[in-house]
């Protein structure tokens, strides 16, 4: 029969227990390893001293956290859910303590930007291609989010700066133009659309259609277009994904219409790409917190994505 590891007073309180970060740290270091001498020779302690600092934490806490199982310490149910909370709690002091020295050393910071999960596809790539060349030591963490969420987070300061299809600066931002360009068809390659340089809104009447989501703004412009003209399609299949789609058309599974730099990283191999007889714009905007201290690597990369922008503009009018 498992043991408990010592006989724990219990001191109810309606108060939350007055916990330290080495009482928590010594309890982490027992979790993670498992065994008293282990966790002691990481925690630069030793096994009495590990031993009491336990005791007291029970004490604290009022229930035990660890029995002894065949001389092996074994954690309580109350241990395991315990250590979850305490988790959180080291890895946020880690991540404070990872960005302290980022800021002490603001050349290496590590810059978060957050973008449209198709612009993780497209404009990212090569910016951060013009960043390495010009920033080598810059470390970037790239985080794809749809709207309104990538607007809020940033807006939360989560974010150092973000890509968004926003036409207006959100409540704590600044707006920055980046990009525009026009949505354009994609088609198997094996489709008898692609024998038209430029398509028409009835081209697509009868065709199997691959579709944005319901609540996309440019799937809302697209159905728009068709029932202007009484278009009808076959719409068979839809996603939140520009590139699932590219991949669908493909396969042949339909024709599509989608934003211009998925069209361009995805065209060739079956895929073939033609505008539109009609211009619905997207647009790419730059999004910085109001609040953002200077820092040099943000604007190298800011730098960066303008200079991508520019260049993928310039292939797309070469098309």
């Amino acid at each position: 029969m498992p043991t408990s590891l010592r006989a724990t007073p219990r001191v109810p309180s309606d108060h939350p227990p007055a916990l330290t970060h080495r009482q928590l740290g010594l309890f982490r270091s027992v979790m993670l390893h498992g065994n008293l001498s282990r966790a002691a020779e990481a925690s630069h302690s030793s096994q009495p001293t590990l031993s009491r600092e336990l005791a007291r934490l029970e004490q604290l806490l009022g229930f035990d956290l660890f029995d002894r199982v065949r001389g092996r310490l074994r954690p309580t149910a109350r241990a395991l859910a315990l250590m979850q909370e305490v988790e959180r709690s080291f890895i946020g002091l880690e991540q404070i303590g990872l960005r302290a020295r980022e800021l002490r050393t603001l050349t290496s910071a590590r810059l978060r930007l957050a973008c449209l999960p198709a612009l993780a596809q497209s404009l990212v790539p090569h910016a951060l291609l013009a960043l390495a060349k010009s920033t080598p030591e810059a470390l970037v963490s790239v985080h794809p989010l749809e709207s309104p969420w990538l607007e809020q987070a940033l807006g939360e300061q989560r974010f150092d700066l973000g890509l968004s299809e926003a036409t207006e600066a959100p409540a704590g931002l600044r707006w920055q133009a980046l990009f525009q360009a026009n949505e354009v068809a994609v088609l198997p390659s094996t489709h008898g659309l692609c024998r038209k340089r430029v398509l028409q809104a009835q081209d697509f009447e009868g065709e199997h259609f691959i579709s944005l989501a319901v609540n996309d703004p440019y799937r809302q412009a697209i159905d728009r277009w068709f029932a202007e003209h009484g278009v009808s399609r076959l719409q068979c299949l839809e996603t939140e994904s520009a590139a699932a789609i590219c991949a669908m058309v493909r396969q042949g599974l339909g024709v599509a219409i989608v934003n211009p730099l998925t069209a361009l990283e995805c065209r060739g191999n079956g895929l073939e790409v033609r505008p539109l007889a009609v211009d619905i714009a997207f647009r790419i905007s730059l999004l910085l917190p109001d609040s953002a201290a200077p820092n040099p690597v943000r604007d190298a990369l800011e730098q960066a994505l303008v200079q991508a922008s520019r260049m993928l503009e310039k292939r797309l009018q070469r098309q």
